[in-house]
């Protein structure tokens, strides 16, 4: 069973989205389908996108859990007990990455 999540930005995360925006067109496409996604299924239980649960990352930290899209990577926690989403971080893959 899929349950609706709330999706919520920090300002930081504000902050990264409009830079992104400034440096990569097709950025507003990817944070669209990503806000879908994240509202729908933010566990992966289909196994139908890339999501991944982080090992060794504190809640402190940039986000237990990495859903990647394109050359774009989304990392967000989820607070189990309001079950609200709450995005923290999002990059953009180079290609000279591992370089």
């Amino acid at each position: 069973m899929i349950s609706d999540f709330s999706v919520f930005t920090t300002s930081y995360f504000d902050r990264l989205a409009r830079k992104l925006q400034k440096q990569s067109a097709i950025f507003v496409d990817y944070y669209s389908q990503a806000m879908e996604i994240l509202a729908q299924d933010s566990y992966n239980i289909t196994r139908q996108y890339s999501i991944k649960k982080l090992k060794e990352v504190d809640l402190s930290d940039e986000g237990q859990w990495r859903l990647r899209m394109g050359r774009f990577r989304f990392r967000y926690d989820i607070d189990e007990k309001k079950v609200i989403l709450i995005l923290k971080y999002c990059g953009l893959r180079r290609e000279e990455t591992y370089r």
